[in-house]
């Protein structure tokens, strides 16, 4: 299974780091989760991540092998793949040519949509004409068709109640247990953290808690202050 780590990256923008000296590794099989206060720099380590932003210093690898050099289109390559905030969905076009931008034969689309058993019976809908969970399942299903090794989800939920995200946990679970590493970025942090085995807590551009889930969920106060910063 494959294995993304993160040693000491920063990532600045403008007079200074927005992220700073984070470390952390994602493995093939299981859900990581990057959560913390608004403007704590979260999206913009997975930006530096799939190379939509430059890291400033520190080191990426996939698999041991470096990728701090490659470019966005090398690393979508290599098998990380980017879900950005909002639905990115070509409203026009049907599901079935959404998810074929990325599954390139019938067999892969047929892969999928095993997988997202619910899009089945709207393959030939235009996605302009689906609900907003419908979308995002659309989003998610071109990623997977993509064949991806590591998963960036950047707060899936925007926009959605927290009742329709619930619909989605599932899907990202089976995506990880397909043996795809997931960095989960989201802020339901409660539902993030019972999809997740690992979480990461960013608040002012640092990592302020690092360790299991279970440990958050069990102590509410050590979660408060990892989102104070201390």
């Amino acid at each position: 299974m494959s294995e993304l780590v993160l040693d000491g990256v920063t990532v600045s923008r403008g007079t200074g780091p927005v992220i700073s000296d984070v470390s952390l590794t994602v493995h093939g099989g299981e859900v990581l989760a990057l959560v913390g206060p608004n403007g704590a720099g979260k999206t913009s380590l997975i930006e530096s991540v799939s190379g939509v932003t430059p890291h400033s210093s520190g080191s990426l690898a996939l698999d041991g092998e470096p990728i701090d050099k490659l470019s966005r289109v090398a690393r979508a390559r290599r098998g990380i793949v980017h879900i950005e905030q909002g639905r990115a969905v070509f409203p026009s076009l049907t599901v079935r040519e959404n998810i074929s931008l990325t599954a390139r034969t019938s067999a892969e689309l047929d892969a999928v949509l095993a997988q997202f058993p619910e899009l089945e019976k709207r393959i030939d809908s235009p996605t302009a004409l689906l609900s907003g969970g419908e979308q995002q399942m659309v989003v998610l299903a071109r990623a997977f068709a993509a064949k991806p090794r590591v998963l960036l989800i950047d707060e899936m939920s925007l926009g959605l109640a927290p009742v329709v995200f619930m619909r989605l946990m599932p899907i990202v679970k089976s995506i990880a247990e397909s043996g795809v590493g997931v960095l989960l970025v989201e802020q339901f942090t409660q539902l993030a953290l019972g999809l997740a085995r690992e979480a990461v807590v960013v608040a002012g551009g640092r990592v302020s808690f690092q360790g299991t889930s279970e440990q958050l969920k069990a102590d509410p106060e050590l979660l408060h202050r990892a989102y104070l910063g201390g």
